[in-house]
């Protein structure tokens, strides 16, 4: 139970690249590393979830998390890259109404 976490800072935008697992045990670590990015004034946030084989409750209720903190501060959140598994419980749980989610990841701002 083990999550890789890869932060890109560009000047548009940060990309941040996760690999492994999101659960009860890898969400603090997930919450302690992307938070900072989520509190500046107009940040771009892509967070990049190709790598990610399995995800629970608690990994979404950091993704909320994350997307509150940008939409407070005038930012945008983006998820990429997710299995079908993964797309499926955002689309569950009425996550995918809100976020902007594409299943492919994409190149580029």
């Amino acid at each position: 139970m083990n999550i890789s976490i890869d932060v890109r800072e560009q000047e548009l935008q940060t990309t941040i690249t996760l690999a492994g697992e999101i659960d009860a045990y890898t969400a603090p670590k997930l919450r302690e590393t992307a938070f900072p990015y989520t509190e500046k004034q107009y940040a771009n946030v892509v967070i990049d979830l190709s790598g990610v084989s399995y995800m629970d409750s608690t990994g979404l209720g950091v993704f909320v998390g994350l997307f509150k903190s940008l939409n407070a501060n005038e930012g945008t959140l983006k998820l990429v890259g997710l299995s079908d598994r993964l797309k499926r419980l955002f689309d569950i749980t009425g996550l995918a109404d809100i976020m902007n989610i594409n299943s492919v990841a994409e190149g580029g701002v």
